[in-house]
């Protein structure tokens, strides 16, 4: 059986040892090197998305970064699960790719606000589950462009980590804001995931709703011109090396 699995880091190799539990079998009609680019960030969506913010069918979602590696397998799982998903991205090309996804509103943030588009698509009350890469530049924005009972959850810090948030946006609407990382996690936790991941998402990988999205490949040799390609942002989907 060809496997995959979610490491601990240390994948820049050409042979990984891993906790059983952390592995998982290759979905049928997905070849071995694209299944590299699943583990990670189907573990990182299930878990923040649906595990822990309890994203319903219903529901809007709007995810930032759209056009990354985890925002591409957040709008289609997301759309397969019944939700309405909005994403922000930096141009129209990767704001198409993100429509060909499934994404019903796609924001270009350098030319628009993205909360009152939130706010506009929702007919005025907010999204209920955001999904956030950046961190503290965007914090009081998502707080703004959430809805009733809505829930933030925050994976990084590329807009910075230290910022203010106004309180009385919070108590009012009930919002709750999380963060989290895989990494961090404990084996058992990180087990229990991956457990769940193959439950829920493999089945919807396995019948093609569900694609990794892989923007190129590079041997192991060129892991350098892999990262000036990621520093870049030209990329949509993911970067995998290979070795």
């Amino acid at each position: 059986m060809q496997v995959c699995a979610l490491l601990n880091g240390g994948g820049y190799a050409e042979k990984v040892a891993v906790h059983g539990g952390h592995v998982l079998p290759i979905p049928p009609g997905v070849s071995l090197k694209d299944a590299a680019g699943l583990p990670e960030v189907a573990c990182t969506v299930w878990s923040t998305v649906f595990m822990m913010s309890r994203l319903s069918a219903g529901e809007t979602f709007l995810v930032h970064g759209g056009s990354s590696g985890i925002g591409t397998f957040a709008i289609q799982i997301a759309k397969n699960k019944g939700a309405t998903v909005l994403v922000t991205a930096g141009s129209e090309e990767k704001l198409a790719f993100c429509k060909k996804l499934g994404a019903d509103v796609c924001i270009n943030y350098k030319r628009e606000d993205f909360v009152a588009r939130a706010k506009e698509e929702t007919g005025g009350k907010g999204v209920d589950v955001i999904l956030d890469c950046i961190g503290a530049s965007y914090l009081q924005r998502n707080l703004d462009s959430l809805n009733f009972d809505g829930r933030l959850f925050i994976i990084g810090f590329q807009g910075g980590a230290v910022t203010e948030i106004k309180l009385n946006t919070l108590l009012p609407k009930r919002l709750t804001v999380q963060g989290a990382a895989l990494r961090p996690r404990s084996t058992e936790n990180k087990a229990m995931v991956v457990s769940e991941v193959e439950k829920n998402v493999w089945p919807a990988v396995a019948a093609g709703k569900v694609k990794p999205i892989i923007y190129k490949s590079f041997p192991l040799s060129e892991a350098g011109e892999a990262h000036r390609l990621m520093e870049s942002s030209e990329h949509i989907g993911k970067i995998l090396l290979v070795p």
